[in-house]
């Protein structure tokens, strides 16, 4: 098995029994994770590498914040306590946590009825109202919203992006589609350069990852909200469009408006956001996304084709919203 955990070293510090069987799990970009059978049952091993999130004090206060959530009765999945109580195990310099299998499949929107679509924004709404309860109460607004992208610093990416295309041999289908989306959003910068929003609204704390290979379902329902690593302070409406917006995008790269209406109404009504809240998200996530590249950063910077598949959809929806801007905006607010 490719990286494989050392599990003799990692169980001897849980009553977790003996290994039977470990199995990679495909998903997820920034860390490891494993199918693991033992003696005892069945559990998910994930191996923190990311170097932003990795670090095992962080991560143990991530697990306490789950913990306060599952007392709440938010559907999540709280790490095994090792022998000595801690939830990080350290071996050879890595960090380890060790979390109950919970048995589940993935589900992204096509796959979800209005009905569903409703009780999945309630959800995100109901996380952010008991984060707000169990989180330390001196850090709550503390965070300063991010500046928005600058449409200078875009063009210069652009250009360059555009000149690792042109020198990535052979060339092939990847690189049209890049090149034609770059050119394509460079039009559209130009064009609405005049609309950079200004900083974002109320903050409070988020998942900070929301998405369909985030959130467990067992049946019609929503059984676990994994992967906390990104837990922190930001404009929380805009988690909610952000989510919205991977949830919800079709493969031609157009948002299933109906469902987004039952999503964002459902999210209002727990979360105690207003329309007005949801609108001004709309407006600075629209814009996060015409100038972000971070698969085609991934692509050429880093030689990381991990998340190609993701491209032809999420590059198409930037323009697409950027043409229905106003339907969208009405179904986050109407």
């Amino acid at each position: 098995m490719p990286h494989a955990p050392p599990l003799g070293g990692l169980l001897r510090q849980y009553a977790a029994g003996s290994a039977v069987a470990c199995e990679p799990v495909d998903e997820g970009l920034l860390n490891r994770g494993y199918r693991l059978r033992t003696t005892r049952g069945r559990y998910f091993l994930k191996h923190h590498f990311d170097p932003e999130t990795a670090d095992p004090t962080a991560i143990e206060r991530r697990h306490r914040a789950t913990q306060r959530l599952a007392d709440l009765g938010v559907p999540v999945a709280p790490p095994v306590a090792a022998r000595d109580g801690r939830t990080v195990a350290v071996v050879g310099g890595h960090a380890y946590a060790l979390h109950p299998w919970i048995e589940g499949r993935h589900r992204h929107g096509g796959q979800l009825s209005a009905e569903q679509c409703g009780r999945l924004g309630a959800l995100l709404g109901v996380v952010h109202a008991s984060l707000e309860r169990v989180m330390p109460a001196q850090r709550r607004g503390r965070a300063e919203p991010l500046r928005s992208a600058d449409p200078t610093d875009t063009f210069a990416l652009i250009d360059d992006l555009l000149a690792r295309v042109r020198r990535h041999r052979p060339a092939d289908s990847f690189d049209e589609l890049a090149r034609h989306r770059l050119r394509e959003r460079r039009v559209l910068l130009e064009r609405h350069a005049d609309r950079r929003p200004r900083r974002g609204g109320s903050v409070g704390w988020v998942h900070g990852d929301f998405h369909p290979f985030n959130l467990l379902y067992q049946g019609d329902a929503p059984a676990a909200i994994v992967d906390w690593d990104r837990l922190g302070v930001q404009p929380r409406a805009e988690e909610a469009v952000r989510a919205a917006a991977i949830f919800f995008v079709r493969p031609v790269g157009t948002l299933d408006l109906p469902k987004v209406r039952a999503y964002a109404r459902a999210y209002r009504r727990t979360a105690g956001a207003t329309p007005s809240q949801l609108a001004a998200a709309v407006h600075r996530v629209w814009w996060e996304r015409l100038n972000d590249f971070w698969m085609l950063r991934w692509h050429y910077e880093r030689g990381d084709t991990r998340a190609d598949p993701q491209f032809p959809a999420a590059s198409a929806l930037a323009v697409w919203w950027t043409r229905e801007y106003d339907a969208v905006c009405e179904a986050f607010g109407g």
